[in-house]
């Protein structure tokens, strides 16, 4: 069953620093990992009647199966994006796995 890893960022303290890192480091080692079928990230534009919204960003990133995610982030490029993720994510941000109905 394809599975989906859902990140959400919240707001960082500062967006333009953050943005400059998550496209340019981030995004990079996340697109390197084994396994990857698809990856797509966008920022949150203001909600209904302009409202704030909970959070700033988010990824998603598309694998064939639990196994093959699983297998992705034990290899070094997984241990690295991993690992940039602890340094780059705002506190309050998550991470999901969400079980597609195929």
């Amino acid at each position: 069953m394809t599975v989906k890893l859902v990140v959400l960022y919240t707001q960082p303290a500062d967006p333009e620093a953050f943005e400059r890192h998550y496209l340019s480091t981030h995004m990079p080692l996340a697109a390197a990992m084994p396994g990857l079928v698809r990856a797509e990230t966008g920022r949150f534009a203001a909600g209904p009647a302009g409202a704030q919204q909970p959070y700033y960003r988010s990824a998603e990133l598309w694998f064939a199966d639990q196994e093959a995610l699983t297998a992705a982030f034990a290899s070094p490029e997984g241990e690295a994006t991993a690992a940039d993720y602890a340094q780059i994510a705002p506190e309050g941000s998550i991470m999901l796995v969400q079980e597609l109905d195929d």
